[in-house]
Parts: C-alpha cells; sequence; structure tokens
C-alpha cells in the first residue's frame, strides 16, 4: 500500500466532465441508482448507477471509475449507456456522495478511493443479472490510476476473494506502477498528453520507471498500450471540442482517438470477459 499512496499523492488527474451523449442500442438497457452498501457495512457506503442490458441469462460486466471532478453522471452517458449497449452489466461508481467530496481535482486524492473497485466488484459478484467470473474494471485519468492498482500484483489485489478479469485505463498516471498485472490490461492514452505522460506508461510496459523500480518486463500478464499520436488528455470528451487550458496543462477533444478508442475497448471487453462468439 506504500507504493499506492505515493502515487495517489503524485496523480493530479483534473479532467473536466464528460458530455451527454445518446447512443443507438444494440441492447435496450435500463438503469438505476443503486446502494452498493448499507450503512452497516461502511462509514461510507457507495452507490453508483447500474444499467443492464435486456437479455436473460447472466451477464459480463464492468466497474467504471469517474476521474476527479466525480461526475459519475457523465461517465455513464458516455461510456456506462455505451457498453450496456453491447450486451454488458455497466456499473458507474459514484465514490464522493456519500463521503461528502464534490471534486478533488486541486487536492491529493485520497487513497480511500482505491478501494472502490472492489466494493463495487463486491455488489456485483452478488447480482443475480451478473457472471460473477467475467467482470471488468475502466477507470478514467486518477480512476484509470485506481483500476490499474488494483490489478497489479501485490497486497491490495490479493486481499479481495473477488478478482477482477480483465481492466482498462483511460490516460491514467503510469508512474510508479509497476505494471506486474494480474489481468489483461488495455492502456489507451494521447501522445501529446502533457498531464499523464504517454512516455511513463511506455516505461511502465517495458519494465522501467522514472523513480529507479524496475521489473522483468516478461513478468505478469502483458499490457495492451495503445498511444494515439494527436491526442491530449481528455480525448474522449466532446465538452473540449473548443480546447481547455487548466492549471497549465492541455485538454482537447478528439474525434479519431475517441473512435479508435470506442473501437479498442469493445474489442477488448469481447476478448477478455465477453461472450466467446462475439468475440471472434
Amino acid at each position: 500500500m506504500t507504493s499506492l499512496v505515493k502515487i495517489v499523492v503524485l496523480a493530479g488527474a483534473f479532467l473536466i466532465g464528460h458530455s451527454i451523449e445518446c447512443l443507438p442500442a444494440e441492447f435496450p438497457s435500463s438503469g438505476t441508482y443503486v446502494e452498493l452498501e448499507t450503512p452497516l457495512a461502511s462509514s461510507h457506503p457507495l452507490g453508483g448507477y447500474l444499467r443492464r442490458p435486456n437479455r436473460a441469462d447472466p451477464s459480463p460486466a464492468v466497474v467504471l471509475l469517474h476521474n476527479c471532478t466525480g461526475n459519475w453522471r457523465y461517465t455513464d452517458e458516455r461510456w456506462g449507456k455505451r457498453i450496456a449497449s453491447w450486451g454488458y452489466v455497466a456499473l458507474s461508481v459514484d465514490s464522493f456522495a456519500a463521503r461528502g467530496i464534490k471534486g478533488s481535482c486541486t487536492e491529493r486524492t485520497s487513497s480511500n478511493f482505491a478501494s472502490d473497485a472492489y466494493r463495487a466488484l463486491a455488489f456485483l459478484a452478488q447480482h443475480p443479472a451478473v457472471d460473477p467470473a467475467r467482470v471488468a474494471a475502466i477507470g478514467f485519468s486518477v480512476g484509470g490510476l485506481f483500476v490499474l492498482a488494483s490489478v497489479e500484483r501485490g497486497a491490495f489485489e490479493q486481499a479481495s476473494s473477488n478478482k477482477f478479469r480483465a481492466a482498462v485505463a483511460f490516460y491514467p498516471p503510469c508512474v510508479i506502477l509497476k505494471g506486474d498485472m494480474t489481468v489483461p490490461t488495455l492502456i489507451l492514452i494521447g501522445e501529446r498528453d502533457d498531464l499523464n505522460s504517454a512516455d511513463d506508461c511506455r516505461d511502465m510496459v517495458a519494465g522501467r520507471d522514472s523513480m529507479g523500480i524496475s521489473r522483468d518486463k516478461n513478468r505478469g500478464i502483458p499490457i495492451q498500450l495503445v498511444v494515439y499520436p494527436d491526442a491530449y488528455h481528455a480525448f474522449d470528451v466532446p465538452n473540449l471540442k473548443r480546447p481547455a487550458e487548466i492549471l497549465g496543462h492541455h485538454l482537447e477533444f478528439n474525434q479519431a482517438a475517441t473512435d479508435q478508442s470506442v473501437a479498442a475497448l469493445r474489442e477488448f471487453l469481447n476478448a477478455t470477459i465477453g461472450d466467446k462468439e462475439k468475440a471472434k
């Protein structure tokens, strides 16, 4: 956990909200806000928005972790709705409401959020609509950091009896992470991201980092890294069609990178947790 705390302190991952986008559904889905825990289970019980595809059999599922703005609604509208239309249960976690936080982009992010992915997984593992053997975690910016930390080999990952089967991180801070992943992992990031460096992710995948931590690059399950040449941080956020400069960092929407990331994500989910006939 020491390394995780260091990661969190260094991750000044700020990102303005995602815009609402309606997509044609291949699997019509319905959604509702749910309580993931009772107040007796935790002093800060989690909630989230759950979307279920219209199918009878237990479905593979994804846990979505928002960025530092805490706007789970945009995470759901932009990605939860889309992923549910592909036939997955999608749970967009609300990490801030129970903690009384409205945003953490200008403050050090609490390491307490690191457990939220597994708390959500515990909820899904008991849900009758979910196949507990096929659950993936997806996170954005600092949410991507927590997703990667959740599946990296170590005490944190080993503490949970429930296990993720795949992980996806959009433009995460890769610095300090060793990259010794326990499940298939996909990282999507822009070459021009000046907040979370694509080079840091390259170093992590290669088994080296700026802090002197190294590993055998053949240890752990290989990480698939996709770097979009002309993309900046938050390349998938349509609200940033007009670029923004925030605290000295450039944020900008990129349609081509977004479209490619949608295709890459769908292919990855189908191959790792999806119905096998869809992955072919």
